[in-house]
C-alpha cells in the first residue's frame, strides 16, 4: 500500500495511490482519519481498513472518487521529530579516506543518529533556499522509515513491527555551514536544519516482500536489495542498494528507543548511501584527479531521487530574493 499525503486548497488529506491515481481514503471509510498523523496513531487497526480500502479499490468493489486538482505533500507533513542515522559504510569510509584520515573503528561497534529539524520536512516540489546554503549545497541520497506503534527499549529483533512504511529521502546539507560549526563538537544544526525531503509515498512493508534479502553478517534486522539512484538535471550522479547498509533500520530503532519513547510519525532516515553526494563524489574525484572540478547544488536545479518499490522523488532548487547571510554574522572574521 502506498500512502500519500495531500493538499486541496486549504485542507490537507490523506489517501492511498492506486494504479496511477489518488483516492481518498476517508471517503471510502469514515472511520480512516484524514490525516496522516491521526491515522498512524490508530495503529494496525486502522492500517488494516485502509487495506482493505485498497483491495476494494482494486477488485471493483470500492467506487471511490479519484482526487484531480491537488499539492502532494510530504507523505508525513508534521512528524513528531526527524532522525537520521549512519548506516552505510561505504559512505564512512569514503568521505574519511577523501579527508586522508583512518576509518572509525566505532562505526562497526553501534548505529549511531541525530536529530534535524522535523518542522522543515518537504515533499516534492519546489525547495527554496537562503544564499548561505548555496555555499556548497548538497544533496544526501537516503531510505527513511517512519515508526507506527509507540515503544520503548526496543530490541532489534522485535524492532521491524515498529515500522510503518518507507520512503525516499533527500537530506539537503549546506556543507560550508555544517563544516564550520561542526569544528566545535556540535550539530550539525544550520548545515541541516532548512529542508529534509521525503515522499513521494509511504510504501508499507508488505509491499517489499520480494525484495527481502539477508542483513550484513553479525547485524539484526529486515533488508532489502532496493535500488537506490540520484540525477540532477538528468544526470545520474549516484548510485547504490539499501542492500548496502551495515546497520539495519531495526538495530537503529533498538538505539533510538533506549531509554526514551519512539512515537507514530516519527521520521529514522538511514544515512547517505556510498556515492550518495557530491561532498563524498567531490572528495573522491580530487583523490584520483587534481584537475577534477568539485560541483555542488544550483538555484534551478533539478534533484531526482529513485528507490525501487519505493518510488520517484523529484525537486527544484530555488534561490531565496533576500542577500541576508549568516556566515558574514562571525565575529572577528579575517
Amino acid at each position: 500500500m502506498k500512502l500519500i499525503s495531500y493538499k486541496t486548497e486549504d485542507q490537507e488529506h490523506l489517501g492511498v495511490f492506486v494504479k496511477g491515481h489518488i483516492y481518498n481514503l476517508n471517503s471510502c471509510d469514515k472511520l480512516i482519519p484524514d490525516n496522516m498523523n491521526e491515522f498512524l496513531y490508530g495503529g494496525e487497526e486502522l492500517m488494516d481498513r485502509a487495506k482493505k480500502v485498497v483491495l476494494d479499490i482494486k477488485s471493483g468493489k470500492q467506487e471511490a472518487k479519484e482526487e484531480v486538482f491537488f499539492e502532494v505533500l510530504a507523505p508525513v507533513p508534521h512528524p513528531s521529530s526527524c532522525r537520521d542515522g549512519y548506516a552505510f559504510r561505504q559512505h564512512v569510509t569514503s568521505a574519511r579516506r577523501n579527508r586522508r584520515v583512518e576509518m572509525i573503528p566505532e562505526f562497526d561497534q553501534y548505529p549511531i543518529f541525530y536529530f534535524t529539524n522535523h518542522n522543515a520536512i518537504q515533499g516534492a516540489g519546489d525547495i527554496e533556499c537562503m544564499p548561505d546554503h548555496f555555499e556548497k549545497l548538497d544533496f544526501e541520497l537516503e531510505a527513511a522509515i517512519v515508526i507506527g506503534k509507540k515503544g520503548r527499549n526496543i530490541p532489534a529483533a522485535e524492532a521491524d513491527s515498529y515500522i510503518a512504511g518507507y520512503m525516499v529521502m533527500n537530506d539537503l546539507s549546506a556543507r560550508t555551514l555544517q563544516m564550520e560549526e561542526m569544528l566545535l563538537n556540535l550539530g550539525p544544526a544550520k548545515g541541516k536544519d532548512f529542508s529534509t525531503v521525503i515522499g513521494p509515498w509511504l510504501v508499507t512493508p508488505d509491499e517489499l516482500e520480494e525484495f527481502k534479502t539477508s542483513p550484513k553478517a553479525g547485524h539484526v534486522g529486515n533488508a532489502y536489495d532496493l535500488a537506490m539512484k540520484c540525477w540532477v538535471n538528468g544526470v545520474e550522479v549516484s548510485s547504490g542498494s539499501m542492500a548496502d547498509m551495515d546497520w539495519t533500520f531495526a538495530e537503529i530503532i533498538e538505539r533510538c528507543s533506549y531509554g526514551a519513547d519512539i512515537l507514530p510519525g516519527d521520521v529514522i532516515g538511514s544515512g547517505t548511501v556510498g556515492t550518495g553526494c557530491f561532498l563524498e563524489l567531490n572528495g573522491t574525484g580530487l583523490l584520483n584527479d587534481p584537475n577534477y572540478k568539485p560541483q555542488w547544488l544550483q538555484p534551478g536545479d533539478i534533484v531526482e531521487m529513485e528507490i525501487t518499490g519505493l518510488g520517484r522523488l523529484t525537486n527544484t532548487i530555488l534561490k531565496s530574493d533576500t542577500d541576508w547571510s549568516i556566515l558574514k554574522l562571525k565575529k572577528n572574521r579575517e
